[in-house]
This record gives structure tokens, C-alpha cells and sequence, in this order.
């Protein structure tokens, strides 16, 4: 996410090469305003457009990253660039967008530059058939696809059940043990924005009344898209509402939650493989839907789980839904079916042992 976090399946494969081929030599690439998150880790890391990091951009055999790198990078003749992208597509992608209404560019200028970063990618990841499909189509793509799964999500398979990690996290986060979890993660908007790559957004939740209506059963957790710059004040809801917009990685939120709220984000796919409840706090949904980016298919039929439009609705649902939520299983086997804590293994062993030969 653009140096912004240790996180996503960047960072499963980085974890997956650590153990299994410590032969490697890798480096972490943190932007300026980031370092501070990585003062505690054991991550190997550099100052992202700094002169080391120039250098090693141009010596390093392979680049691993989740989004789009600047157009001035020019891929070195012996590199390997490794897309993982970061999300299952509900709303549409670059070639297929009609319109574009972000900071800084027009929609042909922001297609092209897209698909001329795209046509720099050697492997491209997808979590599965619906993914490759668009995948290939809107960014133009035509080299190696790798259809594994997600490997960020190995860590939710591979830890569902685990008791012991879901307390350790909420302890070492401070979180009450006896209330349930409430994960709200929303995405970005495309037309509001301070600026290129920095987006508002005006939580249109009534924390006060959410407060007074369920905070003897629940706290809310808010995890802000990492494009989205505001700094939340949540002083007036202590002991209720949570800011963990710069937590380090979201599958630990996932892990925690008993219960997703989301809009149009990408994270509800990933949150299925849990099979856990999910509600869509969709107040915007006919702007997004017909003037902003459009979807893939039918959302309000297909989502898996209720669609509300205010506070008040969100609350009869949230008391509802833990009880009656079964995921749909026609949704499972299209989306989540590759999932099986196995990912990084099989992208690694594509990539790098292909390579290595």
C-alpha cells in the first residue's frame, strides 16, 4: 500500500521466503511518514525514493507489491515485477471504467498510465476465476497469471479457530475480552479528496446513538482504507468506538471480529472465508453505482448479506444478523474456493523456484 504498512499478501509471501528460503536478501519499502510503524519489527526496511532505495530498486532480482508503482521507475531488463493486487473486484478497474473522477488526471490519461504500469508486470495474482477474467481484461493483461487464492488470507485459515491468537491480539490492543467485535472498514471515494492520492471521508455513522444502543453488547472497531487522510477523533465514544485505521495488518482486525461492516470495499471478500455475519452500510449506493465506478455484478442481489441506508437500520440489522447469517454457499464456491491456507506456498514455489532453476 504504497509503503504505508507491513501487511497484505506482499507481506504473506515476505513471511513465507523468511522461513522457507532465508537464503534470500530482502528489504522492506517504507514511505518517509511510515518508518516509525516498522521501529518494532523485524523487517529489514528502506526509506522508499531514497538513494538506497533507488539502488536496490535497480540491482533487486524481484519487486513484490500490492498496487501500482510511479510511471518514472524503469524496470531494470533483469528484474522480475510481482503484482499481487490487493482485492477481489466488485467496483470497476482501470480499462474498465468509464469514467474517472480522481485528483490529478482525466480518464484517458488515467487508462493509459494504468495500463502502461500493467504492461510491466511479469506475474500477476488473482484469488480466482471471476478475478482472472477481469483481471485480464481491464488491465490489459497477457503474461503470466497466477490463479492461487490470496496469500494474505493463508493467516485467516490458518488461524480461524485459534483461540489463543484472537485473545492475544485484542489483548495486546488493549480490547475488552467480554464484548463483541464490530469491524467497521469502509472504502474510498473517488470525488472527494484533499488531493492526488488522498481522500476524504465523512463517517456517516451515528456513533451517539450506536453508543447508547449497543455498547452493552458490542465495541466498534474503524479501520479507514489507507488512500482515506483523515484523522478520526473518537474521544466522545472511549470504551466504545476504536481507531485502528493505522493498525499494522487488517487480517488481525478480521480475526477479531465477530461481525463486518462494510460498503463497497474489496474486504468483504476476504472476510467471507471466515463465514462470519456481514452488513453493508450502503447510504451512497445510487451516486457509487451510477455516476462514481459501477460494479461487476449485481450488488444488491448478490451481496452476501443485508444492504441498510442509516444508523437506525444498521442497529435492527447488527441485533439481527448474528443470529439468522448463514453465508451464501453459491457465493463461497465463486469467491472464496481456492482459499485454503496455502497461497503464499503456491505462488512462491511458481515464481521463485521457476526462477531459481
Amino acid at each position: 500500500f504504497l509503503g504505508k504498512q507491513f501487511s497484505d499478501s506482499p507481506r504473506a509471501i515476505y513471511e513465507y521466503l523468511k522461513i522457507h528460503y532465508p537464503e534470500y536478501k530482502m528489504y522492506w519499502s517504507v514511505e518517509r511518514r511510515s518508518l516509525h510503524k516498522f521501529n518494532n519489527l523485524d523487517v529489514k526496511h528502506i526509506r522508499r525514493f531514497s538513494m538506497k532505495w533507488m539502488f536496490l530498486m535497480n540491482r533487486a532480482k524481484y519487486w513484490v507489491t500490492n498496487s501500482r508503482l510511479p510511471l518514472w521507475i524503469p524496470k531494470p531488463k533483469d528484474s522480475i515485477y510481482v503484482q499481487t493486487w490487493h482485492g477481489t473486484p466488485l467496483k470497476r478497474l482501470a480499462a474498465d471504467m468509464e469514467e474517472v473522477h480522481m485528483p490529478g488526471t482525466n480518464t484517458e490519461k488515467y487508462k493509459r498510465n494504468f495500463l502502461i504500469e500493467a504492461s510491466k508486470w511479469d506475474y500477476l495474482i488473482s484469488p480466482n476465476a471471476y478475478s482472472t477474467e477481469i483481471f485480464k481484461r481491464a488491465f490489459n493483461y497477457n503474461k503470466t497469471l497466477i490463479e492461487s487464492g490470496y496469500p494474505r488470507n493463508d493467516y485467516l485459515i490458518n488461524n480461524q479457530n485459534n483461540n489463543d491468537e484472537i485473545k492475544r491480539i485484542k489483548e495486546e490492543n488493549k480490547l475488552p475480552l467480554d464484548k463483541k467485535i464490530i469491524l467497521y472498514a469502509p472504502t474510498w471515494r473517488d470525488n472527494q479528496f484533499y488531493g492526488r492520492g488522498r481522500y476524504k471521508f465523512d463517517i456517516q455513522l451515528d456513533l451517539d446513538l450506536m453508543k447508547v444502543k449497543l455498547s452493552y453488547e458490542y465495541i466498534i472497531i474503524l479501520r479507514m482504507h489507507y488512500l482515506i487522510a483523515e484523522n478520526l477523533d473518537l474521544s466522545a465514544y472511549k470504551g466504545f468506538a476504536y481507531d485502528f485505521s493505522s493498525h499494522e495488518d487488517i487480517r488481525e482486525l478480521y480475526l477479531i471480529a465477530d461481525l463486518l461492516v462494510t460498503d463497497y470495499s474489496s474486504v468483504f471478500f476476504d472476510f467471507a472465508n471466515l463465514k462470519r455475519p456481514m452488513l453493508f452500510y450502503v447510504y451512497d449506493i445510487d451516486e457509487y453505482r451510477d455516476q462514481l465506478r459501477g460494479f461487476y455484478f449485481d450488488f444488491e442481489k448478490e451481496a452476501p448479506g443485508p444492504l441498510v441506508k442509516s444508523t437506525e437500520e444498521l442497529i435492527k440489522e447488527i441485533k439481527q444478523v448474528e443470529a439468522e447469517f448463514e453465508l451464501d454457499q453459491a457465493f463461497y464456491n465463486k469467491f472464496c474456493y481456492l482459499e485454503d491456507g496455502k497461497a503464499s506456498e503456491r505462488v512462491v514455489k511458481t515464481i521463485f523456484e521457476d526462477n531459481v532453476k
